[in-house]
């Protein structure tokens, strides 16, 4: 039931201001529960229930969390209220110490449908935010020029999105989220839609994000796919089936090619049946690193 916002709707989620990082967690969720109203107008349904998650602060070092679990157990609910785009049906849920109570360009988000704007140019896509915030063309040129360079887009600065592959438009997503300089990046099941290849190109661009101390971002990732939540990130927030709440919070190694051959050769695979215990719980079947 959860819907992206139109692309008016994420212009104001570009361009508003909150407060100053401080002292004490990134993001704290604290008893938070979301119901929906049923299409019949008669009850609810319950998405998920009881969360509580804590991202502490940590000055100088960028951050991943993944929220990992099965379909339909309340993933992008979870980073649509950290985003400010719905509201919890009980609990709160603060940034920086501050209650959210609506979006703001200090908490940028990548869906997994594609966002760009059809009639804009990759260079106009990413510099988009920085209009809105009335940032002058040039700087705001220099800023979107680099980001493209550093997502891999170098070259196609001009192209329109009807030119561009699924991958090189999520590369255009990402940029254009990181040039507003958001605290905290939130991607809901990005490369969900990308083949195999690019899908890793991708994660190994976000691993290469996240890991940049000059950025300092907390990332928050949706994924239901163990070998992606293993390779990027910190650690691995496990969610239940729906109605979901948090079930553990485990370990991960850190997002290399040492870690990336591991997965191929099996060397993660007690973290592996770890999570598919968790969630499903124990079963003499394996289930696949991919159809989490």
């Amino acid at each position: 039931m959860d819907q992206q916002p139109a692309p008016g709707q994420a212009a104001n989620f570009a361009a508003t201001e909150t407060a100053a990082p401080v002292d004490g967690p990134v993001i704290e969720l604290r008893g938070v529960s979301k119901a929906y109203p049923l299409p019949t107008g008669r009850g609810s349904r319950l998405a998920i229930t009881d969360v509580n998650l804590t991202i502490e602060n940590v000055p100088g070092r960028g951050q991943c969390r993944v929220i990992l679990g099965p379909s339909g157990c309340g993933k992008s609910t979870i980073l649509k209220i950290i985003a400010g785009l719905l509201e919890p049906t009980t609990g709160e849920v603060r940034v920086d110490g501050e209650p959210v109570t609506e979006p703001s360009r200090q908490r940028g988000m990548v869906f997994q449908s594609y966002s760009s704007f059809p009639w804009l140019s990759v260079l106009d896509n990413v510099r988009f935010g920085l209009d809105l915030a009335g940032i002058k063309r040039e700087e705001g040129n220099e800023r979107s020029l680099e980001l493209i360079r550093r997502v891999g887009l170098a070259g196609s600065e001009k192209l329109y999105p009807k030119n561009l592959s699924g991958g090189m438009r999520q590369r255009v997503a990402i940029a254009r989220t990181l040039a507003c300089q958001p605290r905290i990046i939130l991607m809901d099941e990005p490369f969900g839609a990308l083949d195999p290849k690019t899908r890793h190109e991708m994660q190994d661009l976000v691993a290469d994000l996240w890991s940049d101390p000059d950025l300092d971002t907390t990332f928050v990732f949706v994924t239901h796919d163990i070998d992606e939540a293993i390779f990027l990130a910190d650690r691995i927030v496990v969610l239940s089936a729906g109605p979901g709440t948090i079930l553990a919070e485990l370990e991960a190694p850190a997002p290399t090619d040492r870690t990336r051959h591991g997965l191929a050769t099996g060397l993660y695979s007690e973290l592996e049946r770890r999570v598919v215990e968790l969630i499903y719980g124990n079963r003499d079947s394996a289930v696949p690193g991919g159809a989490g």
